[in-house]
């Protein structure tokens, strides 16, 4: 049997807890590979899938120009503390951010980071 890819979606860590726990339901008793990312998730993402995906809404809700939803996804995997960080992050993609819309753009990650 060959799976094959009906859809590509860009999801963030903490989505994938709980695609995670959906296959945990589904399947008694789960592969190595999902073992492994599951122990990687509860050891780097300290959101919970809510905050995540409220998080997410609140980022798209910014409407900064030339941001799409997978760069959001990585900010919210990283969770950014500071400017340089989130310039950083940003560095890895083909877009230019003004200084004002980074500053908006962190304020609301700030409100998910334990500080």
């Amino acid at each position: 049997m060959n799976p094959t890819v009906v859809s590509e979606t860009p999801i963030n860590t903490s989505e994938l807890r709980e695609e995670i726990e959906k296959i945990k339901k589904r399947d008694p008793e789960i592969n190595m590979r999902v073992g492994r990312t599951e122990e990687y998730v509860n050891t780097f993402m300290p959101l919970s899938s809510k905050k995540g995906k409220e998080l997410l809404e609140k980022l798209l809700a910014l409407n900064v120009p030339r941001m799409k939803e997978q760069y959001y996804n990585k900010i919210i995997d990283i969770l950014p503390p500071n400017m340089n960080t989130l310039k950083a992050v940003l560095r890895s993609y083909p877009i230019t951010i003004s200084n004002d819309n980074i500053k908006k753009i962190l304020d609301v990650v700030l409100e998910y980071v334990d500080k």
